[in-house]
């Protein structure tokens, strides 16, 4: 089963603010939407987080693109809208000693993000479809690629996904990484040298 992963565009909001699921809208979906069916097969179901900042690309990209709220970015409670040089900063240290399992206030730790969005794609590759685009978050993509691939949160949380970036995964018995992150800017992607680097074989 091929799935490729889609980050969503550029979203428009300053710098600095602390964004997960406060749904903001994002840059023109159209210029992207244009680049991405040169590397999406035309037939290709697509589902999507239905934050508007997903949800415009995938429906840029198909009239009958689907909506799941796994997909969405992982939930910042109490700091979603906030400036993160305004959030206390014993909080911010916590979460850095434990990334997997901290927990914001009113919000959820990455370990609950990993979950949905496995418990997502388990059920999509239920379907028996030959392959799948998903447009959605970061957090969710590297989530996905973290558990496919077997990585420690420390590596992918580090995995390099722009916006409006594209990566293929390859699930066959196996998880294999075919494409990660490629550009907005271009036309094909290259293959994902580095990340087969982090890829174990558990």
């Amino acid at each position: 089963m091929q799935i490729f992963l889609i980050r969503h565009p550029r979203p428009l909001l300053e710098s600095g603010i602390c964004y997960g699921q406060l749904d903001v809208d994002a840059e023109d979906p159209q210029p992207l939407a244009r680049r991405l069916r040169s590397l999406v097969p035309a037939d290709t179901p697509i589902v999507a987080s239905p934050l508007q900042r997903a949800r415009r690309l995938a429906e840029a990209l198909h009239p009958r693109a689907s909506y799941d709220d796994r997909l969405m970015e992982i939930d910042f409670g109490e700091w979603e809208g906030r400036r993160w040089n305004e959030i206390d900063r014993h909080l911010l240290d916590a979460w850095a000693a434990d990334m997997l399992h901290f927990v914001p206030p009113g919000g959820e730790s990455a370990a609950m993000l990993q979950a949905r969005v496995i418990d997502c794609l388990d059920s999509l590759r239920a379907g028996h479809a030959k392959r799948l685009a998903l447009v959605t978050h970061a957090g969710a993509i590297r989530a996905a690629l973290g558990h496919c691939l077997r990585l420690a949160i420390d590596e992918w949380s580090q995995l390099p996904l722009a916006f409006g970036s594209i990566s293929l995964l390859e699930i066959d018995g196996q998880a294999n990484l075919r494409r990660i992150g490629c550009g907005q800017g271009t036309a094909q992607c290259a293959p994902a040298t580095a990340a087969r680097l982090l890829y174990l074989n558990r």
